[in-house]
């Protein structure tokens, strides 16, 4: 059991057209810490953490945990995408449904690789546990994540102000199947 549920984990690799998502491998490491210690992806994240202590305190594989994938293009990590259960830290309105979180190399930016990620990993989440709703929470001054969560189907609950900043709290509905066997959203 996981924070999931009772997924088994990890699942294996889903491959979409052009990315892998699997598991943190030992190779993933310099690129992760390029990830996290990215002024640009942790601009409306509360700032990037210190190189020098990523080096220190990240092991030799990266740590593993149920709902975290690498986003792989031809064998690199240029992502990661988390799908973890929401607590009240991000939003009551939140708890207990999944939040969808993504980071990307800005090399990365511009290219469509965080839509065609986080669809899989949502589709991924509607086959291991459906009838799931998730939800996405932003800064409304990021105005790329903004656009991602309406491509995904994300649509808003509710603004709130936090961390200093106006947040957006979207959610989207989970597919459920029909009587007929077909599904419907």
């Amino acid at each position: 059991m996981t924070e999931l549920g009772p997924v088994a984990w990890p699942p294996a690799p889903i491959k979409t057209e052009r990315l892998v998502l699997r598991e943190f491998a030992a190779r993933d490491r310099a690129a992760y810490i390029d990830l996290l210690a990215s002024p640009k992806v942790h601009a409306y994240l509360g700032g990037p953490r210190s190189r020098d202590e990523l080096e220190r305190e990240l092991p030799g594989v990266p740590e593993r945990w149920p709902g975290s994938f690498v986003v792989d293009l031809n064998g690199e990590l240029i992502g990661q995408i988390l799908l973890r259960r929401a607590t009240e830290h991000l939003h009551p309105a939140a708890v207990g449904k999944v939040d969808l979180g993504y980071l990307f190399l800005p090399s990365a930016w511009g290219f469509g690789y965080a839509t065609e990620a986080c669809g899989a990993a949502l589709d991924w989440l509607a086959g291991a546990l459906p009838c799931e709703s998730a939800v996405l929470a932003t800064q409304t001054a990021n105005v790329g994540s903004m656009r991602l969560a309406a491509k995904l189907g994300f649509t808003e609950v509710e603004r709130f102000r936090a961390w200093d900043a106006e947040q957006w709290l979207g959610m989207r509905s989970p597919v459920v199947p029909s009587r007929t066997g077909q599904a419907r959203s």
